[in-house]
């Protein structure tokens, strides 16, 4: 269905002094109730992605409790997490015990840096070389995050995430800026028919120089809240994870072997390439969660976004930062 697909018609809840606003428009008031509209923005939407993106700082947990205790409502409607809103729903939002936020500021230093890394842009997609360190979207503690950043530096306001790389991962991150295409390249994310590439700096040294990690992983919480994934074969919860791995050189650094490494994961798990190099021996330098006792001295997760290969686009390529590059020794060829 495209974004100028007739949609249905919402059922009359309102009186004349109760009408809902655009779901485009920020929230202004969190403590009383909210009733939004459904634009073309947000057509087809599952409705926790809905509410994520509108009440920007309330843990997921949270928004998953107002849904299952009828805080929520759509079309005057029970409703779940999975169900998808349409073009015209109203949405019916209970009190949140949530601050009103005034708009991240960004400074125009940053505002320049982050511009100046858009390294693809057409009518529909925007593709930008983040920094590590930087999160893809605000919330847990986080004031904002790329996307954030990017809404309020061009003006636009429909901008979302395609998908996601860690805070700690540097490269290529896809932002769509219609609907159309978010729909389009999510879909080729589902059917595997985009393939992401990435490069890393990994603990020792291989003895193939190709192979295949076929290793299913499980998510599970820390004592802490913290989420971690796994490698396990036994628990049915865990989900069928491969990831494809080049070796590019073998060298030294600080006396430690390492291994300049090309990850093609198969599947789009979370934290995938970083526990499977862990699980087969070979964990990312930097990587404080799978390579606690990592002895390189390197200061960053080494696990850059490399390239995209997407149906109906050129390749798409983000060169290596240069804190991971100046660890390459001179003979290094990097892949093409």
């Amino acid at each position: 269905m495209t974004d100028d697909a007739t949609t249905h018609e919402a059922p009359a809840i309102f009186n004349s002094k109760t009408r809902p606003q655009s779901a485009d428009d920020e929230i202004s008031n969190f403590g009383k109730v909210n009733y939004l509209e459904v634009t073309r923005h947000q057509h087809d939407q599952r409705l926790d992605n809905f509410l994520l993106n509108r009440l920007k700082g309330l843990p997921k947990s949270h928004i998953y409790k107002m849904i299952r205790s009828d805080e929520v409502r759509v079309n005057n409607k029970r409703c779940k997490a999975h169900d998808r809103v349409q073009r015209e729903d109203v949405v019916r939002i209970a009190p949140v015990e949530l601050a009103t936020r005034e708009k991240p500021i960004i400074s125009t230093e940053f505002a320049k840096s982050l511009l100046a890394r858009v390294v693809y842009e057409d009518d529909g997609l925007l593709v930008l070389n983040k920094p590590s360190g930087i999160a893809v979207h605000g919330g847990s503690g986080l004031d904002f995050g790329v996307i954030e950043a990017m809404r309020e530096v061009t003006g636009k306001k429909y901008l979302e995430l395609i998908h996601r790389i860690d805070k700690d991962t540097s490269g290529l991150l896809m932002i769509s800026k219609k609907r159309s295409t978010l729909k389009v390249l999510q879909q080729h994310l589902v059917d595997k028919t985009i393939q992401k590439h990435y490069l890393c700096l990994a603990k020792g040294q291989p003895a193939l120089n190709e192979q295949r990690i076929n290793a299913p992983l499980l998510r599970y919480t820390l004592a802490s809240g913290e989420r971690r994934v796994k490698v396990d074969s036994q628990d049915p919860q865990a989900k069928e994870s491969q990831t494809d791995i080049i070796i590019h050189d073998r060298f030294t650094i600080n006396s430690q072997p390492v291994s300049l490494i090309e990850a093609k994961p198969l599947t789009g798990r979370t934290h995938q390439i970083r526990v499977h190099l862990a699980h087969i021996g070979h964990a990312i330098l930097g990587d404080d969660k799978y390579n606690v006792h990592d002895k390189s001295g390197v200061h960053r997760l080494c696990l850059h976004a490399w390239r995209l290969d997407i149906p109906g686009y050129k390749t798409i390529t983000a060169p290596l930062p240069d804190d991971m590059a100046d660890w390459l020794p001179e003979t290094t060829k990097l892949p093409e």
